[in-house]
């Protein structure tokens, strides 16, 4: 991010968080910085989450590092959850440069635990419907969130690792992909003993599906 851009969005976190008060977090990410495992480079209120300046992305960020191409729509009112259960009514909301690509991204998060406690006088504000999806988890490192998008994985194919054929680890590999799990640093060799894999066949595997998406 350009140091003018850095500057407007870091005024204008301490401005929503000093509207909102100390239950509402909000974080800058520079999507273009020298290590996007750590994108980090503000954030207000980051008692809410436990992050810090430096900490690493979210699931939200990886998906903007995957398709950097401008076209990434912006997402509010959304639900998410911390690492110790408190739920957080969240938005993300994508800077972009000159040219229309996607340069950063400002996040939103409010601590609604409070509210979900209460009467029902304010339960509107916080009322999901029945099928609205199981909040998205919040990590504070970039190894807190490649092992949740393992989990997933496993959660997506439905079974164990050690009863997956080659095409379900090709199912659970081509959800890390799209995930954007691999932009994060040293996730290959992880990934390959999460599944017991050599870095050959991982590679193997990715060439399949890039292959296999191009022909669709």
């Amino acid at each position: 991010m350009k140091e003018r851009d850095l500057e407007f969005a870091c005024r204008l976190a301490k401005g929503l968080a000093g509207q909102f008060g100390r239950n509402c977090e909000v974080v800058i990410h520079d999507l273009k910085g020298e290590d996007p495992n750590h994108s980090i480079v503000a954030i207000e209120n980051g008692h809410v989450t436990g992050r810090t300046v430096g900490d690493g992305p979210s699931h939200i960020v990886l998906e903007a590092l995957k398709d950097p191409s401008g076209e990434t729509e912006d997402r509010i009112s959304y639900l998410t959850r911390t690492p110790d259960g408190r739920v957080l009514k969240s938005s993300t909301i994508f800077i972009h440069d000159d040219d229309g690509s996607v340069i950063g991204l400002l996040g939103i998060n409010y601590d609604i635990s409070m509210f979900i406690a209460v009467d029902q006088s304010i339960r509107a504000f916080t009322e999901q419907e029945q099928s609205a999806p199981e909040p998205a988890a919040i990590s504070r490192n970039v190894a807190d969130l490649l092992d949740e998008l393992l989990e997933q994985s496993v959660q997506i194919v439905g079974k164990p690792t050690a009863m997956m054929n080659k095409e379900d680890k090709i199912r659970a590999i081509r959800f890390l992909n799209d995930s954007g799990a691999f932009l994060i640093t040293k996730s290959g060799p992880k990934v390959c003993k999460y599944f017991g894999i050599s870095t050959y066949t991982l590679y193997s595997y990715l060439d399949e599906i890039k292959s296999s998406q191009s022909g669709s």
